[in-house]
């Protein structure tokens, strides 16, 4: 899958262009699908063309022609959401690679009292950035025609407006979760500070033993969506 503007009339930047024909190397014929990242997409099969003003990006005259109907993904319902306080290192990065992976809908990276990695600024906007792109990549991977929505790094107090509903707090010993409570927000290695755990948000558990932070966000977006999609019962024991 790759990510263009307009599925039905799919122009390829610069770096969807050097990743299918010099990384992937296609060549003439295979299929791929060009999708929005708002649910419409096509599928699509490599041409070789002259270059032309006309034929977008390409790499040795090779575009991409529609090929089927435009088609539409509906978004799932309930809406799943997960927060969570970024590590050090590419931690972030993976768990954000594996909650595109797995469905979920919003990525909020949280800023807590204990967070350790601190994404201020320059340095805050550019890691964001840096999210995207791997949300996005990740996307193509598993063919989800959907791109989650990764916003700005956020307060548990501005996690509700960004999530379209307030968070529960993961805390070992919480209640397992459910569909009532579809926004999750995971704290940094230290834990929730005890201003934190007094705000009026409640508890989730997400298992028996204490998780690194990347894996509890992991474990949250696994959990959500297996209950949206029925795979699961609405409860285990914690």
């Amino acid at each position: 899958m790759v990510f263009v503007a307009d599925p039905e009339h799919p122009t390829l930047a610069d770096d969807e262009a050097h990743h299918l024909f010099d990384v992937l190397r296609l060549q003439p014929g295979e299929p791929v699908v060009a999708a929005d990242g708002a649910g419409r997409w096509v599928p699509c099969r490599v041409e070789a063309h002259a270059r032309s003003a006309s034929s977008g990006r390409d790499r040795d005259g090779l575009v991409l022609e529609p090929v089927g109907p435009l088609r539409c993904q509906p978004a799932r319902r309930p809406s799943v959401a997960v927060a969570f306080a970024p590590t050090k290192g590419d931690r972030p990065e993976w768990a954000v690679q594996k909650l595109t992976e797995l469905g979920v809908d919003v990525i909020v990276p949280l800023r807590t009292a204990r967070s350790v990695v601190r994404w201020e600024g320059e340095r805050g906007r550019r890691s964001v950035e840096r999210l995207r792109r791997v949300a996005t990549e990740a996307a193509a991977q598993c063919r989800r025609p959907r791109l989650p929505m990764v916003t700005e790094v956020a307060t548990l107090d501005e996690v509700a407006v960004l999530a379209g509903a307030p968070p529960v707090l993961a805390e070992p010993g919480g209640p397992p979760p459910d569909l009532g409570h579809t926004v999750v927000a995971i704290g940094p290695e230290g834990g929730w500070a005890p201003g934190e755990l007094d705000l009026p948000y409640g508890r989730v558990g997400l298992g028996p033993t204490v998780l690194r932070a990347e894996t509890a966000a992991v474990a949250a977006g696994t959990l959500l969506g297996a209950l949206r999609s029925g795979s699961v019962a609405a409860a285990y024991p914690v």
